[in-house]
């Protein structure tokens, strides 16, 4: 007995309801039925029928009513409106004509467009379907190995989760009630260095199988400076986003409205049609109720854990190990790298934080370092077998690649994963200094 539970002991209803929990996911019941059935039993018998149903019928209304969640509609409908007006066909262009010249340039292209969309998109599944229609058939056009075209789209698409406006990092700000503004902003760099050592690791795949990633050479610098006017809008939200979180001029959710509002009027101006403009409309409303039903699906199983006190106890029993705190950091880390495999990212960390968090808060890490790492490894969960939510979408967009060609282009990207991993690990002023600066100009 780890914990010291007895069997009238309400931990042992939680570690049952837990287990019960990941069994149900693994033969593939979809996380937010699978929580909210389990948390809806387990409430029932920790407390009774009637203040069960009472707590169960208040999250819906309470969380959906969170301010801070109003901004995750908005950070979506940019990225969808931006795809839709042809916005990220002139940013992979733009790429491809100032970085296409290196070894592996089209893929470095993919890298750093996709990074540059991931700061209009904040969605990881869209990131990655947007670029397999739009990178992956210029790469095969130019004799690029087909698991390296798909592979650096899934893991390009990757960045969505750190770069802000990012959509999993509001969620953890909610989670663990932590400021949006901050960790919008210490995903900056942590996405900067994440996007360096993916096109690092594709110029040294070039160099090593130059025929697998050939350069693209014969544009000018005209043809260079032709292609920036196309990119102006996305840098136009990209300015507008990061100056209000950083200078404080308006909330996430404030920034987020103006940058949809620039997106469309500019969407309106290149003779966007209204039904395109309706297509982005209604994928962003159909990403956008997904999330929110997930959210409360778990937040009926959270309420279930707190209860039955299980947090506290993982807590307690943390301290008690015979560690050092980074010793016990890496062993979470390496237990988050196994739940990915079957879990989708948000889906994982709306379970795991009510548990993790306070261990990990009681061990004396900063909170929103420790945000950026779990994030970190929600990305590289989306690309790890045999879930690896963005190699399903690059499939689904591009069925021609199979499934297990993708997984295995994404190899050398884990290992990118775990470089960048190691380095916030090591560094972590590369999280904690945006943040520390803006709240010194506060």
């Amino acid at each position: 007995m780890i914990l010291g539970i007895g069997f009238d002991d309400p931990l042992l209803v939680g570690l049952i309801g837990l287990g019960f929990l990941f069994f149900m996911i693994f033969i593939g019941v979809r996380v937010v039925f699978a929580a909210a059935l389990v948390g809806l039993f387990g409430l029932v018998e920790l407390l009774g029928w009637g203040p069960a149903a009472g707590i169960i019928g208040t999250i819906p209304h309470s969380k959906s009513s969170t301010y801070a969640l109003s901004v995750l509609p908005m950070f979506i409908f940019i990225g969808f409106l931006a795809f839709h007006a042809g916005m990220t066909q002139q940013l992979f262009d733009a790429a491809r004509k100032w970085v296409g010249w290196v070894p592996g340039g089209l893929a470095v292209s993919t890298v750093f467009a996709t990074a540059g969309f991931a700061a209009v998109s904040g969605a990881s599944t869209a990131t990655a379907a947007v670029f397999s229609r739009v990178a992956i058939p210029e790469m095969l056009k130019y004799g690029y190995d087909k698991k390296l075209a798909a592979g650096v789209v899934a893991a390009g698409g990757t960045l969505a989760t750190l770069i802000p406006p990012s959509a999993i990092l509001v969620i953890y700000a909610i989670i663990v009630e932590e400021s949006v503004a901050e960790l919008l902003l210490a995903g900056f760099l942590p996405g900067a260095v994440s996007a360096l050592v993916y096109a690092g690791i594709i110029i040294v795949w070039a160099l090593y199988r130059p025929a697998d990633a050939p350069p693209v050479t014969g544009y000018t610098w005209g043809d260079r400076a032709r292609s920036l006017p196309g990119i102006s809008p996305i840098l136009v939200v990209v300015v507008i986003i990061m100056s209000a979180i950083y200078n404080g001029w308006a909330t996430p959710t404030e920034a987020g409205a103006l940058g949809a509002l620039v997106v469309f009027l500019l969407a309106l101006l290149r003779g966007t049609k209204l039904h395109t403009i309706k297509d982005a409309l209604m994928e962003a409303a159909k990403l956008t109720a997904m999330i929110f039903s997930l959210i409360w699906g778990v937040l009926i199983f959270v309420r279930f854990l707190g209860f039955s006190g299980l947090p506290e106890a993982f807590t307690n029993w943390i301290l008690s190990l015979e560690a050092s705190p980074m010793v016990i950091m890496i062993c979470i880390l390496i237990a988050y790298s196994i739940l990915g495999m079957f879990m989708d990212a948000i889906g994982m960390l709306l379970l795991t934080l009510p548990v993790v968090y306070p261990a990990v808060m009681a061990l004396g890490f900063d909170s929103i370092w420790f945000g950026i790492i779990v994030v970190k490894m929600a990305e590289v969960c989306l690309i790890t077998p045999p879930i690896g939510l963005n190699c399903f979408v690059v499939n689904g967009v591009r069925p021609d690649i199979p499934l297990g060609k993708i997984f295995r282009g994404i190899a050398l990207f884990f290992i990118a994963d775990v470089i960048t991993i190691a380095l916030l690990l090591a560094f972590p002023e590369i999280v904690t200094w945006l943040p520390e600066l803006m709240r010194a100009n506060g």
